[in-house]
């Protein structure tokens, strides 16, 4: 060195010079991520909402709107109110329309921040900062990091000269606002916050206010105020159920429907396209084409700004899991469904408790109790996932589904109780059905969906049982074929739930279509083709054909024997119901006098409790009731009609039967009276679960007649 000050730097190098002792200090501040970057720009306004195409109108948000516009018209202060939902429900909308009431009304300053990154946040406060009076040298300082940045944001937020609402949008990173305290109360004005996050520990001390879909009117309104002449009410609502009254979806099918200028469609052709699978890339279609892509004005794109995040978070299996969601119904999906083993299919089970909470924190889903702890996501949401997830995933997501629903189905459906998981699973099931694309899965799908139908009928909701089994039959008749052994089977069920719902007509036509499909197909002993004709008996003996039935009863019995032995319960249950079609004379020579032994049998091969040993009791009361032996048959219906009432409850179908039954014991003994208030409380409970027209409550309501006018006998001691 030759004591002169002759240094130089190059690039971005610095070079400090001067004569004498220095103490010199310098504090380097590169940007966010410390990789030499240039900071952002601030924005261009903070006195301008940014926001991509403002509401025309905005529809049913009139309470939280009025709420929010009450502090701020009479002058509160020190408030944080948080909008929360998911993506697309309309939560900017909302703190829009508040800022242009807050500033044309009300007179307040209306300040508006992007917080969707740590950059954007920065420099919008900043520039809220500079807006109420900071000086260039103090925001330099700020942005180089010579001085906090939020504490002078906030100072001069506090000084303020006039009162002012602050909009921090599209907080979905609120750990960012952590970073420097940038969420504060001030007295000189109103914070509101727009997030797809929200869980309370984010926002302490803020007032929480959940944005969500719209009812079922306004949102037919929201595409009526876009494309008023597009169509009617009543399309218009159409449309609005089919995007899930979603805000973002029905803004993009507005715009969709109000910009077409060579050929106009009408909301008919658009309802029309969506059903035929247009989906998420019809409804983007809506979004200006000149203005500049943003992923939160696209329904295919809104909820992915999330999923990367997971992704950049190590979080994939919440990414996994909210596939594996998309591939069920947008309805309540039991809790209990997810907890099953065949879940690490997608992902670890250990780690569905993670992935679950961050979609919950996410807004990505919810969680209900509808009697039984469910999950549920929206339909447009689940769409969206659906089309954006890679193809080579689809089919382990799609196994893994139908795994998770067979797992949650009971292996052997019994008689029971109502159950209220059984009927949350039949859109989901119907669901998998729908999106199978292989033969193998649509297989598996079909015999979880028909044995969740069987389920549905022995706990006697013969409606969910009729409608899951015939829905389930087409689905699979379209993927499978008509003869293929599962769809005849689901066809099976659906005739036996018809003929419980008293269409004895429709039930008969069915079921001996199928049986013989199946006999043709499959031989006259196999399991399926016996399971239709024992179905096809029970109608038949009905319907006056009795003779037909006992016939294929007993061909039945003889069937199962050979095919599944004579301790299987289905054996037991067909020899069981002879007891009912045969006389007194038949009954008592019928297998050489065994079949009045049947529950003797049947507790050694299935034990007391089981239902098919109850069964056997029953109609062997009803056997002894035709061969007048009165005092042990109404023992033994006795202690079925308690068995049945303490498994099923009062209202079950099976339990009504048994009730009867002893009405008719009471008064065959002479008991009319007794008689006739149990056959009132029965036809009272048919005519609420079945109809009065049902045919068990016709002949109910005539055998309380016939009690009331002492005709209440045996049948075969009558002339």
């Amino acid at each position: 060195m030759t004591g002169e000050m002759d240094g130089h730097a190059e690039g971005r190098g610095r070079v400090y010079q001067a004569s004498g002792d220095q103490h010199i200090s310098e504090h380097h501040h590169y940007g966010e991520h410390g990789d030499g970057a240039v900071a952002p720009p601030g924005p261009d306004s903070v006195r301008r909402p940014a926001v991509g195409r403002p509401p025309v109108v905005l529809r049913d948000r009139a309470e939280v709107l009025e709420r929010l516009l009450a502090s701020v018209r009479t002058g509160q202060t020190g408030e944080v109110y948080v909008l929360y939902g998911m993506g697309g429900c309309g939560k900017t909308a909302v703190a829009y329309t508040l800022f242009q009431l807050a500033t044309g009304e009300c007179g307040r300053v209306g300040l508006w921040v992007n917080a969707a990154d740590r950059a954007s946040l920065r420099a919008g406060m900043l520039a809220v900062a500079a807006d109420r009076g900071a000086g260039d040298g103090e925001l330099l300082a700020a942005r180089n990091g010579l001085r906090p940045a939020a504490d002078l944001v906030w100072q001069y937020l506090d000084r303020s000269a006039e009162p002012w609402l602050l909009v921090l949008d599209n907080t979905d990173h609120p750990e960012i606002l952590r970073d420097g305290s940038w969420l504060r109360t001030s007295p000189m004005g109103t914070v509101v916050v727009t997030t797809r996050r929200p869980a309370a520990r984010w926002w302490p001390g803020a007032e929480l206010q959940h944005i969500g879909v719209l009812p079922r009117e306004d949102a037919a309104r929201v595409l009526q105020d876009l494309a008023p002449h597009s169509g009617t009410q009543q399309e218009a609502a159409r449309i609005a159920d089919r995007l899930g009254r979603l805000p973002l979806a029905l803004t993009l099918a507005g715009g969709f429907l109000s910009q077409q200028v060579l050929d106009p469609w009408t909301m008919e052709t658009y309802g029309r396209r969506l059903e035929e699978g247009g989906g998420v890339d019809l409804i983007d279609q809506g979004a200006d084409a000149l203005s500049e892509e943003d992923p939160r004005h696209l329904v295919g794109l809104t909820w992915q700004l999330t999923l990367d995040a997971f992704e950049a978070r190590g979080l994939p299996e919440a990414t996994a899991l909210l596939r594996l969601l998309s591939r069920f119904a947008p309805e309540p999906l039991p809790l209990s469904l997810l907890s099953h083993a065949e879940i690490s299919g997608v992902l670890p089970r250990a780690r569905c408790e993670t992935a679950l909470r961050a979609l919950l924190d996410q807004s990505l889903t919810e969680l209900l109790d509808v009697g039984e702890r469910c999950v549920t996501s929206h339909a447009v949401l689940l769409d969206s996932v659906v089309a954006a997830t890679p193809a080579n995933v689809v089919p382990m997501l799609h196994a893994t589904a139908v795994r998770l629903l067979d797992a949650a189905v009971p292996e052997v459906p019994d008689a029971g109780p109502y159950d209220p998981l059984l009927r949350l699973l039949v859109p989901h099931g119907l669901a998998l059905l729908r999106r199978a694309e292989d033969p193998s899965t649509s297989a598996d799908a079909l015999a979880a969906v028909t044995r969740l139908s069987t389920a549905l009928h022995r706990t006697g909701d013969y409606v969910s049982a009729w409608e899951t089994a015939r829905a389930a039959a087409d689905l699979g008749e379209q993927r499978l074929g008509a003869e293929h052994r599962l769809v005849l089977a689901a066809g099976s069920r659906a005739g036996r739930a018809l003929f419980r719902l008293g269409e004895y007509v429709e039930a008969e036509l069915l079921l001996r279509r199928l049986h013989t499909t199946q006999e043709r197909l499959f031989g006259a002993d196999d399991p399926d083709t016996l399971d239709s004709r024992h179905g096809l008996q029970l109608v038949l003996g009905n319907v006056g054909e009795r003779d037909e039935a006992v016939s294929l009863l007993r061909s039945t019995v003889v069937g199962r024997r050979r095919a599944l032995g004579p301790a299987h319960p289905l054996t037991l249950r067909s020899r069981s119901s002879l007891l009912v079609l045969l006389s007194a004379s038949e009954s008592v020579v019928e297998e050489d006098g065994a079949l009045l032994s049947l529950p003797t049998e049947c507790v050694r091969f299935l034990g007391p409790d089981h239902t098919v040993t109850l069964g056997a009791h029953h109609n062997h009361a009803w056997a002894l009731y035709l061969l007048g032996r009165f005092d042990e048959a109404e023992q033994e219906i006795r202690r079925v009609t308690e068995a049945y009432r303490r498994r099923f409850g009062p209202d079950h179908p099976i339990a009504l039967s048994a009730q009867q039954l002893l009405s008719r014991i009471r008064a065959a003994r002479g008991d009319l009276v007794a008689a006739g208030d149990i056959m009132a409380d029965v036809v009272a409970r048919r005519e609420r679960g079945l109809g009065a027209d049902h045919p068990f409550t016709v002949a109910g309501r005539r055998l309380l007649g016939e009690f009331t006018t002492g005709l209440g006998r045996p049948p075969e001691a009558r002339g």
